[in-house]
């Protein structure tokens, strides 16, 4: 028998053998992709290949040349373009429905929190930028804006999330010179609201991708989410492809339904009306009985403080205070006078902001004896994070409530049952979304649904 070899000479055969067998030598390690890499295998395993355009051409990470452009593009209020600001981790502007589809599949897949931006309205910036989640990404749907199906027997047109007020007025007047939609201004209101209602008022049927990427139309959804969707709270339940509109005849009648609305500022109106691309904190209110003059001279001597304010009155009553609180989720309807939007802009970015800001807070704290009470309400389409925010993933119920009731009033609980059953999971969310009841406040299976004990 061959003597074993000592052990000082066992560690150069070892060393020896790893040199020589190419099978026993350790792979390489491949590097680690990056969420943006992952993202986009992910939107190419569940995307249809119906276009020839490649996702990279709708991608956009920090690196890319022109993502501050994307970012900007349509982003109004410059306080959350500042460099302080959490930017996303990429931008993406999908191109078809199955886009959105993948989109919603990949963020919940990967965990990255999802951002819905159309028009880039949002006061508080919350369709672009985030102050609760440590990364998420834009789904930018300015790309699908189509308006189509336009149907002159059935007075009704489809219009893509990504189209235009503009775009749908254009398309329905190619068709028709008496027939239009009550939109326009600022979110779902405009000038023929006190005749037809909200733009929310007159959806007929929409199209929403669900948080397991499901696209669904009115009959699919239900009744419950489809009152929801109309002014509950955008990027609550899911995203919105398309509206369903339904066209009013109005050419004949404009001279009997009159629509007035206030702008009062320090300054001349061209240059200091514009919220569009400037640094701004906006507050509302609604009020039911009229402001005394008393009232009136306190605010004429606060606006002679600020800079640029503006404020805007816009009268209800008409055909808005004839359609029942819940009807919809906007519940501002009879009894209130008009709609009130305080506003203050700037353009010297963050080191005027706390100046500024503090102007437009304690104006709105001054207004508390001559506006609605029990609760103080307020518009969700001039929305204003000083009423309070959802923790990220850690929303709470209780904390939600106090804005909730201010924007919906009653109709909260409703779209709070109506989120615990269509996204329990909470997968769309933001600063403001709807919560889901916490488990501890949901109904067990078999005892009525959703609700509270």
């Amino acid at each position: 028998m061959a003597p074993l070899p000592s052990s000082s000479s066992i560690l150069p055969l070892l060393l020896l053998c790893l040199l020589i067998t190419p099978s026993l030598a350790f792979p390489k390690r491949k590097p680690a992709q990056k969420p943006q890499q992952r993202f986009l295998q992910c939107l190419s395993d569940h995307s249809q290949k119906t276009t020839a355009i490649p996702f990279s051409r709708s991608f956009f990470t920090p690196d890319s040349s022109n993502f501050s452009t994307v970012l900007n593009s349509t982003a109004q209020n410059l306080r959350y373009l500042l460099p302080s600001v959490l930017k996303p981790v990429f931008i993406f502007t999908p191109l078809q429905v199955s886009h959105i589809q993948a989109a919603v599949i990949c963020s919940k897949k990967l965990n990255i929190n999802l951002r819905i931006r159309s028009g880039g309205h949002d006061y508080e910036g919350l369709s672009y930028a985030s102050k609760t989640e440590s990364s998420f990404l834009i789904l930018d749907l300015s790309k699908l804006r189509a308006v189509y199906d336009i149907d002159i027997t059935s007075k009704t047109a489809w219009a893509q999330a990504g189209a235009t007020i503009g775009e749908a007025y254009y398309r329905i007047a190619e068709k028709s010179r008496t027939h239009g939609f009550p939109a326009g201004l600022c979110g779902a209101y405009g000038g023929m609201m006190r005749k037809y209602g909200l733009g929310a008022d007159n959806v007929v049927d929409a199209l929403i991708v669900d948080a397991s990427g499901k696209l669904l139309d009115r009959k699919a959804m239900g009744e419950d989410v489809f009152w929801a969707i109309r002014g509950g709270a955008g990027g609550s339940f899911g995203v919105i492809v398309a509206w369903k509109l339904k066209w009013q005849q109005v050419a004949d009648k404009l001279d009997d339904d009159l629509f007035i609305r206030v702008i009062i500022t320090t300054g001349p109106i061209g240059n200091t009306t514009s919220l569009f691309k400037n640094y701004f904190k906006a507050k509302s209110d609604f009020v039911r009985d009229p402001i005394p003059e008393t009232g009136l001279e306190g605010i004429w001597k606060r606006f002679l403080q600020e800079d640029s304010p503006l404020t805007i009155w816009n009268p209800l009553g008409g055909q808005m205070a004839r359609i029942s609180e819940s009807a919809i989720p906007f519940p501002h309807r009879k009894g209130n006078a008009f709609m009130i939007q305080w506003v203050t802009n700037w353009q010297d970015g963050a080191s005027s902001s706390a100046r500024h800001m503090d102007w437009v807070r304690k104006l709105h704290n001054y207004m508390t004896p001559y506006v609605s009470k029990k609760p103080r309400t307020s518009y969700v389409n001039y929305r204003d994070l000083d009423l309070g925010m959802n923790k990220g993933g850690n929303t709470s119920f209780i904390e939600a409530s106090a804005w909730g009731t201010s924007y919906f009033k009653g109709n909260f609980n409703k779209l709070v049952q109506i989120k615990t059953k269509f996204d329990p999971e909470n997968f769309f969310r933001h600063e403001q979304s709807i919560p889901p009841l916490p488990l501890s406040m949901r109904k067990r299976k078999g005892r009525g649904g959703v609700g509270f004990h």
